[in-house]
């Protein structure tokens, strides 16, 4: 089987899209590249997903947080804290017994037992967190002066905050932002180890490459060919936020500007 017909056969494999068996010996180099990269799709789906869901409601959350209204800052304080408190690996595992256990008492939940949509609520709700207690930090940070100008030029209620301390805000968390985007596509591949089934074997990248792994007993060749996968999302991700990182420092001098630095998280 030439290369060119194996991406036919396995390239939306992930998807339920070809060739419905895994092939089972004499694995080639082609097959596994395909077939990883036929899960990545899984990961690019959830990532993208929960974080332009997340977005919005980690703003909600760091205004939230810092309401006036003790039982509105009280509800953010901790949500933020127990989604960044608590592993996202057990995040994982309690909503997939929760959501069966509610599809018992209705069948409006069967479809929260699945990865597609049980999984993605999961990352929505983690993504929101860090990223809630990250603008949350921006939002404290804003310099007071320029919200006395804000006021000093009639701005007040909805459009000073649409038109100066949210844009501000954005331009202090974007750095550490891009990196909360960046390690939300990488905890992607817990979806799949975790509690929610691969059905069918149409997994993500690292449930294609754990795959390949146990079949050979050579873990030297799918995880290479994953961390390669990785790395070039990672530099689409921040070549992306670099755009928007631009767009919202534009009116700073050049020397002013502030760059996107990779920052390893060393706990998730």
């Amino acid at each position: 089987m030439s290369c060119w017909q194996t991406i036919q056969d396995y390239g939306l494999r992930s998807l339920g899209i070809g060739e419905r068996l895994l092939p089972r010996e004499d694995f080639t180099l082609c097959e596994q590249v395909t077939l990883i990269g036929s899960g990545l799709l899984w990961n690019i789906y959830f990532g993208t997903l929960a974080l332009l869901a997340g977005f919005f409601l980690a703003t909600a959350l760091a205004i939230g947080k810092g309401a006036r209204n003790r039982a509105i800052r009280v509800a953010s304080t901790w949500f933020i804290f127990i989604f960044r408190g608590s592993p996202l690996f057990i995040q994982f595992f309690f909503a997939y017994f929760a959501f069966l256990s509610l599809k018992s008492v209705s069948p409006i939940f069967d479809p929260f037992t699945s990865a597609w949509a049980g999984a993605l609520i999961v990352l929505f709700f983690n993504t929101a967190a860090y990223s809630g207690e990250i603008f949350y930090g921006a939002l404290r940070s804003i310099p007071k002066g320029d919200v006395d100008a804000a006021d000093a030029y009639g701005f007040s209620g909805w459009a000073r905050f649409r038109r100066i301390i949210w844009p501000t805000m954005l331009r202090l968390a974007w750095p550490a932002y891009t990196n909360e985007a960046i390690f939300l596509f990488h905890a992607t591949t817990l979806v799949f180890f975790s509690g929610f089934p691969a059905w069918q074997q149409r997994g993500d990248a690292l449930y294609y490459a754990n795959y390949f792994a146990d079949k050979t007993f050579n873990p030297f060749v799918p995880y290479p060919i994953l961390a390669g996968y990785f790395i070039l999302l990672t530099l689409v991700i921040l070549g992306l936020f670099g755009l928007i990182n631009s767009r919202l420092n534009r009116h700073l001098p050049k020397e002013a500007r502030r760059r996107l630095k990779l920052r390893v998280n060393i706990i998730r």
